[in-house]
């Protein structure tokens, strides 16, 4: 994507209209890969001639995409940003970042001035009101919702830069020592709130969270004295002399409120979490303090295994959710601490502790961390209670830090990562053997939730899986014989874990494809499941599947499989809006498998037609795709050049096989891009040699793409003489329909193709007005079919309104003109015994008569005479009642969904016709008002009352018109 077009991309994202945003990120996600992406990024980040807007979006966008891409997170991972555009970033970043916006620069000492000044004037005074507020006896929440106030101003100024008043160590020591004081103190008891979501926000806990907030930003910018600039050494050496080390004991004694039961707000745990996650204190004096001495002073691993045990058996007997959610967090410091312990010999090599620890390893996987991944009563009590509730916990990162199932999950990924050779095999096996006693258990005492969790050890593992040898060659049959199954569990949570299970392994290389498609019903069917996680569970899933289509282009074009090309064309059919983003590779890809199976097909002749077949889906699918994108025009230009070659060739008798979705395809490309190129023009001529030669049959498909080039490009129709598309479409239209071998069905679309010349080119071919009159009034004459004798009569409606003289003057000429008027009302007044009309069914018949009839009566009195005037008269008024009336009809059984809205727009559009027409018959009335006059006075009864309602409704459709103007002028 060049830079004026990521441009454009990145202003859409800023749309509010959710439709452009999402496509903008759509294409954003698409191109992120190619080559120079990320240098133009950057190149827009510093162009100040651009949108601040748009710049912004790039910077966040360049931001996460090389936190997530610059560097491969895995070992042999491939990767995604070339070297010559790192090589070309690393030698301008600097002079990029020197173009910055002032505004986002960092502030000099200079510029900060005006705060220093601020400073020195108002915390004098602050830290005086500070300092009564915390000596407070028996503080009110008053007090404290002020302590916070003067809180946030401090952590404010400090946040970039330390105010140089604060490098005074007297002053900085006051207020430290205020900090401190809070910080020692426990919150008043009185008044707490009960609930625990009122009481973390409660006023005095505020205070707490403030002040820790401050204290980790002073620890971030001065807790490591090396990475001090010179004039903040001293200060950074004071700061870790006097205060980071009572600092970490007023946070080690809040922890200590986990171990004995006592509530702390969870942001406040996290932050002092981050304090001592930053400081150089061993995580041993860590885990001292959240535990008490017992697993500090466990003299060897084996102890602190014994330790673990008793709490995952407190957590699964305790009855109090409170002691529960406390055990939750206890066994999930109990796993980091595990985890360090196993893998600190990384980060020390000479350390021989792995290998003393090695035998209790079993006891650690086996016991603690697998069951911790197992299913449990809170988890199916929350399932039960409040499924809702449930799924946010499982996607919620904010959770997954207190989580213990989570922190098993990662410690035996990281153990399997780092010391895989010694305890990969063992686990696997572990895992096999859980499946087994599963599979030979009867239904009243199968390990559902043992299950479970080997489930989540498995999807966990993938990675591993997929690249370790032999397991990854027994994924397809480990998917089929236990996870497969379980999509029809009796159990909620065994039918969830499955379909995410399936999600995690639904791009391997199936050597059957019968087995892709199986397990991708299986989870479409996971979205009508009763129970809500296992739908969600099933939604995230199938994302996985259609990212895996990534993984199918590579197969389609390494091996030449039929079933591939089939199972794509399934999830693309099944799944075509979710393939949006993909649209231009999918295309691409398609078109090259088309080839290839047709290559394959003509190459061999004996063989079967499985290469036929699949050449057929893949232009299926690419229909389904092009469908899907229809709100994104841009995209139908990408594609039409990848496509274009196979419809040169597959629109002759190549194609015949195919004929019907080539069609299709052109449809859409003639309808949806913003215009029709000269390149898509070049059909026309293919498509209309198919029709004159031995394409009859695929006549009301090839009507689609003919009415778009004439409707959607009528200049170029009009215009162009090399080739002629006016006098080649006369020549095939006129052939088929002077064929009297041709049945009346066959033709039925030449008289549509007719009208869209007529509708679309008013005033301009008036030299064709006399031969297609021609030819439909010869073939009017011979038709016998109702419904084609109704088609034939709208083009002549439709040539009165194109023009009325011209046409009433050619039907004179003919010595047709008083055969087709009898013939016209002869059907007009046709009814069936049910008393509904025989002819002129369809809203569009009547609208197109409407139209006619309005036209005829615009003629003068000397061309029209009286009793002719009076009959199309009344043929008009009973048209436009009953036009009106199956107007106001339309939508009424619609229940909802897409055909209700579908419908609900059909109407509007009728409405639009029907005002215009109702207008245009006033407009004809006024042209001559004494003529109508008496002729209205000659009426009975009946068509008076038709008369005056249409004139009633034509004044109210005109004030609401007026209106609609003066509201869209006001806004």
């Amino acid at each position: 994507m060049d830079l004026a077009s990521l441009t454009v991309v990145l202003r859409a994202a800023l749309s509010p209209i959710p439709e452009e945003r999402k496509a903008a990120e759509q294409s954003l996600n698409q191109f992120q890969h190619t080559p120079q992406h990320l240098v133009r990024m950057l190149q827009i980040i510093v162009d100040g001639s651009c949108d601040i807007g748009v710049r912004q979006v790039a910077s966040i966008h360049f931001k996460n995409f090389v936190a997530k891409y610059w560097s491969p997170h895995d070992p042999g991972e491939s990767h995604e940003v070339l070297e010559s555009d790192k090589n070309m970033i690393r030698e301008n970043i600097l002079g990029f970042i020197a173009q910055v916006p002032p505004l986002l620069r960092f502030k000099s000492d200079e510029e900060r001035t005006p705060l220093y000044l601020i400073i020195e004037e108002t915390f004098p005074l602050l830290l005086n009101v500070f300092n009564k507020l915390v000596h407070v006896v028996n503080p009110t929440i008053e007090v404290a919702d002020l302590i916070k106030l003067i809180c946030k101003i401090f952590w404010s100024s400090i946040y970039l830069e330390i105010p140089r008043p604060l490098f005074d160590p007297n002053v900085f020591g006051s207020w430290m020592v205020l900090f401190l004081n809070i910080l020692e103190r426990p919150v008043p008891l009185d008044c707490q709130p009960s609930d625990p979501e009122v009481r973390k926000s409660w006023g005095w806990w505020k205070v707490k969270k403030w002040t820790i907030h401050i204290l980790n930003r002073l620890y971030t910018r001065f807790g490591d004295v090396k990475l001090q600039r010179p004039e903040s050494k001293t200060f950074a050496q004071m700061f870790q002399k006097n205060y980071a080390g009572r600092i970490l004991g007023c946070y080690l004694q809040m922890l200590n409120a986990v171990r004995i039961g006592e509530y702390l707000p969870d942001r406040v745990t996290n932050l002092l979490l981050q304090y001592l996650g930053n400081s150089e204190i061993s995580v041993i004096i860590l885990l001292q303090f959240i535990f008490g001495a017992a697993i500090a002073s466990c003299n060897s691993f084996a102890e602190c295994v014994v330790f673990c045990k008793p709490l995952n058996k407190f957590k699964e007997e305790s009855p109090d959710p409170y002691h529960n959610e406390i055990a939750n967090r206890s066994l999930g410091h109990c796993i980091l601490f595990i985890c360090f312990l196993v893998l600190y010999p990384f980060y020390i090599p000479k350390n021989s502790m792995y290998q003393l620890l090695q035998p209790q390893l079993d006891i650690v996987l086996f016991e603690i961390v697998f069951p911790l991944m197992c299913f449990n009563d809170n988890d199916q009590n929350l399932w039960t209670e409040d499924p809702h509730e449930y799924v946010r916990k499982g996607y919620d990162i904010i959770e997954d830090l207190y989580s213990p199932r989570t922190a098993a999950m990662d410690f035996v990924s990281e153990l399997m990562r780092k010391r895989g050779k010694a305890n990969f095999e063992k686990f696997i096996q572990f895992i096999v053997n859980v499946f087994r006693r599963y599979d030979e258990a009867p239904v009243e005492f199968k390990p559902y939730r043992q299950k479970d969790g080997a489930l989540l050890a498995i999807g966990a593992l993938c990675h591993k899986l997929k690249k370790a040898e032999p397991y990854k060659l027994e994924l397809e049959r480990m998917l089929i014989q236990h996870v497969l199954p379980e999509f029809t569990s009796p159990v909620g949570h065994l039918r969830a874990k499955a379909a995410w299970v399936a999600g995690q392994y639904a791009n391997i290389n199936f050597s059957d494809q019968n087995n892709f498609r199986r397990v991708f019903h299986c989870v479409i069917a996971g979205f009508k499941d009763p129970e809500l996680p296992v739908r969600v569970d099933s939604v995230f899933a199938l994302r996985a599947f259609v990212e895996a289509c990534v993984e199918f282009f590579k197969l389609m074009n390494e091996v030449e499989n039929e079933d591939l090309v089939l199972t794509l064309e399934t999830i693309v059919d099944r799944f075509g809006e979710e393939m949006a983003p993909y649209a231009i590779g999918l295309c691409q890809n398609l078109a090259s498998a088309f080839w290839r199976c047709l290559d394959s097909s003509e190459s061999d002749d004996d063989a079967d037609d499985s290469g036929a077949l699949a050449a057929v889906g893949c232009l299926r699918a690419i229909s389904t795709i092009l469908e899907s994108v229809n709100r994104l025009p841009h995209l139908f230009v990408q594609i039409e050049p990848t496509l274009l070659p196979i419809l040169q060739k597959m629109l002759t008798t190549d194609g015949q096989d195919v004929f019907e979705e080539v069609l299709e395809i052109v449809s859409y490309l003639t309808f949806y891009s913003p215009t029709i190129s000269l390149e898509m023009w070049s059909l026309w001529s293919l498509i209309v040699d198919a029709l004159g030669d031995w394409a009859i049959d695929f006549f009301d498909n090839i009507l689609v793409p003919l009415d778009n080039f004439i409707s959607r490009s009528t200049s170029h129709f009009l215009t162009c003489k090399d080739p002629d598309y006016q006098q080649s479409l006369w020549k095939t239209l006129s052939s088929i329909m002077s064929d009297q071998n041709i049945d009346d069905a066959d033709i039925e679309p030449a008289p549509k193709l007719i009208e869209v010349v007529f509708q679309n080119c008013k005033g301009q071919v008036d030299h064709w007005v006399e031969p297609y009159l021609r030819i439909t009034i010869e073939r009017l004459r011979r038709a016998e079919r109702p419904y084609l004798k109704c088609l034939l009569m709208l083009v002549i409606a439709d040539a009165f309104y194109y023009n009325p003289i011209l046409t009433l003057g050619l039907l004179h000429k003919l010595g047709v003109a008083a055969e087709v008027f009898n013939l016209w009302f002869q059907m007009l007044q046709e009814v069936k015994k049910s008393g509904l009309r025989a002819n002129f069914k369809r809203e569009h018949d009547k609208k197109v008569s409407c139209l006619g009839l309005t036209s005829v009566l615009s003629l003068p009195a000397d061309q029209l005479p009286g009793e002719a005037f009076e009959r199309v008269f009344k043929a008009t008024l009973d048209l436009l009642v009953s036009y009106k009336d199956q107007v106001a009809e339309m939508g009424d059984d619609a229940e909802g969904g897409d055909e209700a809205n579908s419908q609900k727009l059909q109407k509007l559009a009728a409405e639009k016709y029907l005002t215009s027409m109702v207008l245009m018959s006033a407009a004809v009335q006024s042209a001559n008002p004494a003529r109508f006059q008496n002729l209205t006075r000659s009426l009975d009864f009946h068509y008076q009352a038709l008369a005056s309602g249409i004139a009633q409704h034509a004044e109210q459709r005109k004030v609401e018109i007026e209106k609609e103007k003066l509201e869209k002028t006001s806004n």
